[in-house]
This record gives C-alpha cells, structure tokens and sequence, in this order.
C-alpha cells in the first residue's frame, strides 16, 4: 500500500516537472491585469466614438477602447456628482449605504470594504494617482499619490502616501507620468490594479499650452436646447444656477489671470487668451451673441482638456502594447458621471436627465470581449466593483448592489438583468441649486420626485416621443398606465435597495453653499 502510494506520488510529480509553468502559477498568471482610467466631468458627447451629432471632438485613443472592446451606451450614474460617484465605485453601494451622500459636507468612511482591499488580499499590487475627492485619505491601497480636494491644473500639490509633495508642469500629464513610472517598477510577480483618476476636464476647464488653439477658433454647432425657456417642467429646472448664460464666471471664462502659472506658462497662455479677450471686450456682445460667445469658449476650453486625457489614454495603451501586457489587461474607461455641454442651456451635471445621468464607459479585455461590441443594456458604475472582483474569481461581497459586467463582455445578457434604474441626488442647498430628486428610469421613461417642501411634485417623461426631456407628462390620461406602473416599480427599487423611506440620515445632510471660484 505505501509503495504503491509513493508511486504514485513519484509520478506525480514527475508530470509536474513536464509543465513549464507551474499549476499555481498559471492559475496566478491567468488573473487580469486592471487599468481603471477615470475621468472627471467627461461627457459621453465628447467621446467621438459615440457618434454625437455635432461631432465636437476627435478622441483617437479613447475610442480605441471601443473598436477593440465593448462600447456600453447606457451607462447610469446613482448620484450624477463627483464624490458620491467615486464612493460608489469604490463600494458597489448607493450612497445611503456606502455614507457618501454629496460633495459639501461628506467624508469617506475608509474602513467599509472596497474592491481594491479585496484585490489587494488576493495579491494584487494596487495603486491609485490623481483625484480622490472623498476627503480622509485613500486606504486599500499599496501605493498612492492624490490631490487634495479638487486640485489644480498647473503646477499641483499634492499628497504621497500621506507626504505632500509639489509638481511642476500640467496635471494631465504629470498623472499619467506617475502612473507609467509606477507599472515599469512594480513587482511583475503580481498581477496589478492601477486607478489612474484625472481632475480634466472638470471645471474651470484649463487646457495645456499645447492645446490653446486646438480648434483654431471654430464656432461650435449649437444644441437645439441651448436657448431653452424650461417651459413644460417644474420649479426645480426653472430656479437651477447652472446656466452659461448666467452662473458662469470670469474665471470660467478665462477673462482674468490665472494665479497658478509660473511666468513662462503665462506667456504663452496670456499669448493665446489676452487677444481674444480683447476682441470680446470690444464687441460688448448682449443676449443670445453674447451666450454664443460663452459657449464656445466653454467649448474650446473644456474639450482641450480632453485632448491631454485623450493622449493620456493612449500613452497607457502603448505603455501595455510594448511590454505584452495588454492582452492579459482588463482596460476601463469612465467617467464620474455625464456632464452638460450646452444643452438646455447648462454646464455641470446634478440631474436625473440624460446628459448627467449618462456616462461614458469602454472596456478592453482582448481574451474576454469581442472587440467592436456596443451593448445596450442599463448598466452603472454601480457594476465596475464587482466586474473587477469577477474578472479576478473573487466572490462579491453580499453588500455590493451592482453587478458583474463580464457576462456582458461575453456577449451573454442573462435574461434576469436589470431593465430599470433608480436615481437620488442628494446636494441641496448648494453651489447650482438643484432641488434634490430621487426617480425610476426604464428603457423608455423616466418618472422624478422632487421631494423638498418647497420644490414637491412628480415629472414624468416619455423618452421616446421627448428624448431632449422637455414637457413632462405626469397627470395626463394617456400615461395613466404607464405611470402607475412607474411608482410601482420606484417602490419595489427603494425596498430592494434598502433606501430609508424617510431616510433619518437625510437630517444631518445639511450641504454649504460654497463659494464659486
């Protein structure tokens, strides 16, 4: 018996000695890489992938992710605000579980469990530079490298697994450098997570000097809502302060100096921008000349800033390409919730509407996903957290409320996935002065709660018929069915969601009005 086990073993083992890589290790090797670009404010207009009708910029490197990837078209944010966004991503929980409710008074509570603590125990290297916006410091992290609050453009401070340091140069850049030099020098014994996370093109939407100029002074087509009276919906859209016409500043507008420029930055911004503003000056444009004005100069600021993340994309991409990596490397793309550029008249973001609930996401997993894929699901940043877990064989914990997207990067729908969406924004009174809101949105509707005393009434809107969601339908006859089923649905979501109905916390939501820049 016992020599007839030692044979056994002897040829075992012998077999092992055959395969070159080991069991463990191959098992350890078949684990994806994951690189999670993350922007801020990035509309999903802005990506030329998509399509957008008025083509306003080219995005070459971006829209690789989605010829050799997945392009998802319906992307849903919880909370369309930058904090609360990244809270979610990080947890795979709404905000009333994961305690990160909105940007004025909020503070990530770093002990709750996030995917990279869970990538990290299975043997991940991880490390996240750029953007953190969750107030106490990063944790789950080997290594990290962040700006404080919203950070600056030029010549950023910033924090070093807790040091602060100084950079000289353009943000964009500067992030992407530190992410490059973090992948030569890891330990290529482990698979890695890299959270490379930029400020662009968050307002005030200050491109690099390479990029003043970058569209040669084009006049940008014009939504057909840029001048839209907000007749056909309530209070909230009426009395929101997020118009260009009106909420934009000086230095939103590039109209006074700009104080973190070294003196040779200077130069060449004054060099591009002083002539213009002057020719404006001049002009003394009013009414709808003047919005115009304002709108393309938010243009050619805002879509520069794309430009360097664009070009930081693709320096990633070719960093994976050169060392054979990008075949076993999951590659992400997002943002941190839609942004407005120019319709119905707005910038920012806030709302349940299209534009800021909808963001950007594309995936490359070459040994996964089919490349050139557009999948129209409802899915959310709600989702990446798990997605990460699965593409690794981790379990999600029970706690997540999202769900892995690799069934979709397969091309494999299951037949229970979600055909509705719930939506609350929390961030009221506050800088822009967005009524907070909860809803439900389905494929074709979406029906909206405002839900403060002073702002308390349903919308509900047909997005077949209204796609630019201009007229709410709630009360009439026609929608009766469809709208008893809408709250029933909305019900059912805040139960399954476990959302507080009233939510206690909500009291000691009390957000600041900040001071705009």
């Amino acid at each position: 018996m016992n020599r007839r086990f030692l044979a056994r073993s002897l040829l075992f083992f012998l077999a092992l000695s055959t395969i070159s890589t080991p069991i463990w290790a191959a098992d350890k090797a078949a684990r994806p890489n994951i690189v999670l670009i993350f922007s801020d404010d990035h509309a999903w207009q802005a990506i030329s992938a998509y399509g957008e009708s008025r083509k306003l910029l080219q995005t070459p490197n971006i829209d690789r992710l989605a010829r050799e990837g997945v392009r998802f078209n319906r992307c849903l944010v919880p909370n369309s605000i930058c904090g609360p966004s990244r809270a979610t991503l990080l947890t795979g929980k709404y905000n009333h579980l994961n305690g990160f409710y909105n940007n004025t008074n909020s503070k990530f509570d770093g002990s709750q469990m996030t995917f990279p603590k869970l990538l990290g125990k299975a043997g991940y290297q991880t490390a996240i530079f750029g953007k953190w916006h969750l107030i106490s410091q990063p944790t789950g992290f080997d290594h990290w490298h962040i700006l404080p609050g919203q950070g600056v453009y030029y010549n950023p401070p910033m924090i070093r697994n807790g040091q602060r340091v100084k950079h000289e140069g353009y943000t964009t850049d500067i992030l992407t450098d530190l992410s490059v030099d973090w992948l030569k020098q890891r330990d290529k014994s482990k698979p890695f997570l890299l959270m490379l996370h930029h400020k662009a093109p968050h307002r005030e939407w200050e491109p690099a000097l390479r990029h003043l100029g970058h569209d040669k002074d084009r006049k940008y087509p014009e939504p057909d809502t840029l001048f839209d009276d907000y007749a056909g919906r309530g209070k909230a859209e009426r009395e929101q302060d997020m118009t260009i016409a009106k909420t934009m500043t000086l230095r939103d507008l590039k109209l006074v100096p700009l104080s973190q420029l070294n003196a040779e930055q200077r130069k060449v911004w004054d060099a591009y921008y002083e002539p213009r503003n002057q020719a404006f000056r001049k002009a003394n444009l009013k009414g709808k000349d003047l919005v115009r004005w304002k709108y393309n100069r938010y243009l050619h600021d805002y879509l520069g800033c794309i430009k360097a993340v664009d070009e930081s994309v693709g320096r990633v991409l070719n960093y994976l390409d050169d060392e054979k990596l990008a075949d076993n490397t999951l590659v992400v793309y997002s943002s941190d919730q839609g942004f407005y550029v120019g319709e119905h008249g707005w910038f920012d973001k806030r709302w349940i509407f299209e534009e800021s609930l909808r963001t950007p996401l594309l995936m490359r997993w070459p040994s996964t996903a089919k490349a050139g894929t557009v999948n129209k699901d409802i899915v959310s940043n709600l989702d990446i957290a798990e997605t990460f877990l699965d593409a690794a064989g981790i379990t999600p914990p029970a706690e997540m409320q999202g769900r892995s997207l690799v069934p979709l990067l397969k091309g494999q729908t299951p037949a229970d996935w979600r055909k509705s969406f719930y939506y609350h924004y929390y961030e009221h009174p506050a800088v822009h002065s967005v009524h907070r809101h909860y809803g439900v949105v389905t494929p074709r509707y979406k029906l909206v709660y405002f839900y403060e005393p002073d702002a308390d009434y349903w919308e509900l809107f047909d997005l077949q018929k209204d796609p630019q969601e201009m007229r709410s339908v709630y009360g009439q006859p026609e929608y009766a069915e469809a709208q008893k089923e809408l709250h029933a649905e909305l019900k059912r979501l805040r139960k399954e969601l476990k959302v507080p109905d009233p939510d206690p916390k909500e009291a000691d939501i009390k957000p600041r009005r900040p001071k705009q820049p």
